[in-house]
């Protein structure tokens, strides 16, 4: 588990730009098992990719005009049983992070695993969330 001073900014990354903190299964299961509305959840990371790509794709994307009910984010290696109870709701994709999972009525509707996020532009990033956005919310 990575101490919390080290990842503080990391979170503040995504929260000073209105992202909510699932920190606990409790809250996951809350908010994704309610099966109502559009929820973006970042699974957040401290690797290079999360921090030159994903983060900055998501928060990008969240500005489009049609965006998510909900933006939230989990943080992989710290907060594990949010990131454990979320992982459960991605099924079938399997664990990775950083990962961005859009959903509709509590099922994955679009999703960019690891393999979608590392080597590309935070700006093709958002272009894909902005798309899928458009698309499903």
């Amino acid at each position: 588990m990575y101490p919390e001073h080290m990842v503080a900014p990391m979170r503040q990354d995504l929260t000073q730009e209105g992202f909510t903190e699932l920190r606990s299964a409790e809250e996951v299961e809350n908010l994704l098992g309610a099966e109502s509305g559009t929820v973006l959840v970042v699974v957040n990371s401290v690797c290079g990719c999360a921090a030159g790509n994903a983060r900055p794709g998501a928060k990008a994307a969240v500005k489009n005009a049609k965006k998510p009910d909900h933006i939230t984010t989990v943080f992989a290696g710290v907060d594990k049983e949010a990131v454990a109870k979320a992982r459960e709701f991605m099924i079938p994709f399997p664990p990775s992070s950083p990962c961005i999972a859009l959903f509709k009525g509590g099922e994955v509707v679009h999703m960019l695993e690891r393999h979608h996020i590392e080597g590309r532009a935070a700006e093709a990033i958002a272009a894909n969330l902005m798309a899928a956005f458009d698309e499903f919310c």
